[in-house]
């Protein structure tokens, strides 16, 4: 693989995104593949210090622009020191949230200018877009309720229902509006295992018909040649 791939998993929260990240990168790996996993936030160790400062009850008071500009920092770094080495690299890169996340939590959730929202990640992430995102998409209620069980909820997860089921509405929406992009993997009742099964089934599909289209281009330029 001469160039690296970028995989994003998406969602609200308790979708079980960190699990299902982990899962997958563990399946590819045995298949083969040159695979590393990161996250938002706190994928690095600038990330984990934001991280702190994001989730943590006592930032109560942060305003909603702050909030998305520690996100956009975190993402920024992550970039420089995790993500794009690894596609030079040619690895396959698996990331927990990316700048999706910023659309559905900070721009229809908390209700910014979506379009100032991309504007801004565009910077932070230097133009990159995720080759695939897979959406795991469950109940709102359903999600806070994983999210919180045996644990005390951070900072996001306290917000209002009707918040959490802004963000999915607009994970939904996205995923409407790019459907080459996107793959969307209902989670419900589903055991972890069955979800693992689906996202397994679109990923390693995706990563055959990337192959196939290089092996037939590449074919086609020695045939023009």
């Amino acid at each position: 693989m001469s160039k690296g791939v970028f995989i994003t998993l998406e969602g609200p929260d308790g979708c079980g995104k960190s699990t299902q990240s982990r899962m997958l990168r563990d399946a590819l790996a045995a298949a083969g593949y040159d695979v590393v996993r990161t996250f938002e936030p706190g994928g690095t160790g600038i990330g984990h210090r934001i991280r702190e400062i994001i989730l943590d009850t006592k930032s109560s008071g942060m305003c909603g622009i702050t909030e998305f500009l520690l996100y956009a920092a975190d993402r920024a770094q992550d970039v420089h020191e995790v993500i794009m080495p690894a596609l030079a690299a040619g690895r396959i890169v698996i990331g927990d949230r990316f700048f999706d996340s910023s659309i559905a939590y900070q721009g229809y959730g908390l209700g910014m200018d979506v379009e100032a929202v991309r504007a801004v990640n565009a910077i932070a992430t230097r133009g990159l877009i995720p080759d695939l995102t897979v959406l795991l998409d469950i109940d709102p209620a359903m999600g806070v309720a994983r999210a919180t069980g045996g644990r005390d909820a951070d900072r996001i997860e306290r917000r209002r229902l009707e918040f959490h089921a802004s963000v999915r509405n607009a994970y939904l929406q996205m995923a409407a509006g790019e459907p080459g992009r996107f793959r969307v993997v209902g989670v419900g009742d589903r055991s972890i295992d069955q979800v693992h099964a689906a996202i397994r089934r679109e990923v390693f599909e995706f990563l055959a018909n990337r192959a196939s289209c290089a092996r037939g281009q590449s074919q086609l330029g020695a045939r023009e040649v």
